[in-house]
């Protein structure tokens, strides 16, 4: 079980993601209104999810660099990012990217994505995660071997998969949200039944923060 809970981790986070509306599907649903066909809709996930994808890659990959050489700094380092960020988005929780227009293409989609996930930290957020994963096997010719957890790299396989899993769990859960919304639901839910999930999210973020430094 330890060594599954980080990937459990890692597909809960991209499912909240998914689940988020300003993470996307909100976007794809007004899309498809606009149109109305649902085709729009699912079209417009795709773009979507490579925008998100690129962005939680981006930071995996840093995270992996850096402790791969400085693991001693990654630490303190993530966790005052995180509680930092977390604080940005409680005192200003609309900062989001709003250049983009209701006529878009799919590059418009992606780099809307890219700078929404951004804006929300949603890569920062599998800080904790990546640097409790055990580090990937060190080569046989190497002298010397980094202990396992905290002080050693994940591997570019071990990278891939925590991205790849993140991205595809957001993408079932948004899509799923998106069609059920569209076909049956209408955006009144929004109005109705909709939780702060900004708000929720903050403090996921400052949470996160404060057990990197004390677990």
């Amino acid at each position: 079980m330890s060594r599954a809970w980080p990937w459990i981790a890692i597909t809960l986070l991209g499912a909240y993601h998914g689940l988020d509306p300003s993470m996307g599907w909100l976007f794809a649903v007004a899309l498809g209104l606009q149109e109305k066909r649902r085709g729009k809709v699912i079209a417009a996930l795709f773009p979507i999810a490579a925008g998100h994808l690129i962005s939680i890659a981006l930071v995996v990959a840093l995270i992996a660099s850096v402790m791969s050489q400085a693991w001693w700094l990654l630490r303190p380092a993530g966790a005052a990012a995180l509680i930092l960020f977390g604080v940005f988005r409680f005192v200003w929780p609309r900062a989001h990217p709003r250049w983009v227009a209701m006529k878009v293409s799919a590059f418009d989609l992606v780099v809307w994505s890219f700078l929404m996930a951004t804006a929300h930290g949603a890569g920062l957020m599998l800080f904790p995660v990546l640097i409790s994963m055990p580090a990937a096997p060190a080569m046989p010719h190497h002298h010397h071997v980094m202990p396992p957890i905290g002080h050693g790299a994940i591997g570019i396989a071990q990278a891939a998969a925590v991205v790849i899993l993140h991205t595809s769990a957001m993408f079932v859960v948004m899509g799923s949200v998106a069609i059920v919304v569209y076909q049956w639901l209408g955006l009144r839910i929004l109005r109705s039944a909709w939780i702060n999930l900004d708000a929720i999210w903050a403090g996921a973020l400052i949470g996160a923060g404060v057990l990197s430094l004390v677990i």
